[in-house]
């Protein structure tokens, strides 16, 4: 088996596992303490990326296409179908995922109401952990997305002032 092929079996459980923790949780805490755990774990997560990413960012160059080509990279890397859009001048970025395994594995699941949060709450905190390391104004919001039945999710990226 080629390394791509294995990367990409583990990739798939590493979500398998994400469900099982899940699943584990609701048995033993409800489903409403499942819930909240997972809003945490994608708050540390975000924190986590956030920090990851922010040694390696030029603060010379635009830092929302940087922020944005990162999560893209990120995003391809867990078998998403990511892509990277810049603004002219380079001041927004938008990330946008047309398919994506998290959101399959929420929509088979019947968990979709998590798909959509879980992301929204990993771009805000991967930001708040970019602007708390560089004092920056670093924003993200979300334009659209395959969970409320959009054709992809759209996350744009910019600096404000």
């Amino acid at each position: 088996m080629e390394a791509a092929d294995k990367f990409a079996v583990l990739c798939k459980i590493s979500r398998a596992q994400h469900f099982a923790w899940r699943a584990a949780v609701v048995e033993l805490h409800g489903e409403e303490q499942a819930s909240t755990v997972v809003d945490r774990m994608w708050e540390i997560t975000g924190r986590q990326t956030g920090s990851a990413y922010a040694p390696r960012l030029d603060l010379d160059q635009p830092l929302a296409p940087q922020v944005a080509k990162s999560v893209v990279w990120s995003s391809q890397c867990m078998g998403e179908d990511a892509h990277l859009d810049v603004s002219e001048d380079g001041a927004e970025a938008f990330v946008r995922h047309e398919a994506c395994p998290w959101f399959d594995w929420h929509k088979r699941l019947g968990l979709l109401e998590e798909d959509r949060s879980g992301c929204d709450c990993w771009f805000s905190n991967t930001v708040d952990a970019i602007n708390a390391a560089h004092g920056t104004a670093l924003r993200v919001e979300t334009l659209s997305t395959l969970p409320d039945g959009d054709a992809a999710c759209i996350r744009r990226f910019w600096v404000d002032g």
